[in-house]
């Protein structure tokens, strides 16, 4: 991946919606901070976090972080956790997966070079595969 002049970062991005204050934002911020890594991919000024909570410290709470990134889908993840601290880092852990998961998704499937396996000079991967499958 290259490099980003301006990479995103979650007390740059995240803003707090319903159910929380400007109090708050701070103690989220420091909960999301391991999302740093995965978010320094993406330009600072293309990248938008929003975490809100409906029926906060009641029972079936529920908090939601949504994730806008430039030409790509929006990212949602839900979680119903009674303890607040438990939801927030149940759907920071969520978005981390699904950002994984999206980078994979557009990585190249074929990729010769990944494949290759250290091969004698002039020996095509193929050929040492049907070697190596014939000597089994």
């Amino acid at each position: 991946m290259s490099a980003v002049a301006n990479p995103a970062t979650v007390a740059e991005c995240l803003r707090v919606g319903a159910g929380f204050s400007q109090g708050d934002r701070n103690w989220i911020a420091e909960q999301f901070a391991t999302l740093d890594a995965r978010l320094a991919g993406f330009h600072a000024d293309a990248t938008e976090l929003e975490v809100s909570v409906k029926d906060r410290n009641a029972r079936g709470q529920k908090v939601t972080l949504e994730c806008w990134v430039a030409g790509r889908q929006k990212i949602v993840t839900t979680s119903a956790e009674e303890d607040l601290h438990a939801a927030l880092n149940d759907v920071r852990d969520d978005l981390r997966r699904r950002l994984n998961d999206a980078k994979t998704r557009q990585e190249p499937r074929h990729n010769k070079h990944l494949r290759e396996i250290d091969q004698p000079e002039g020996v095509p991967a193929q050929a040492a595969e049907r070697a190596d499958a014939e000597t089994v």
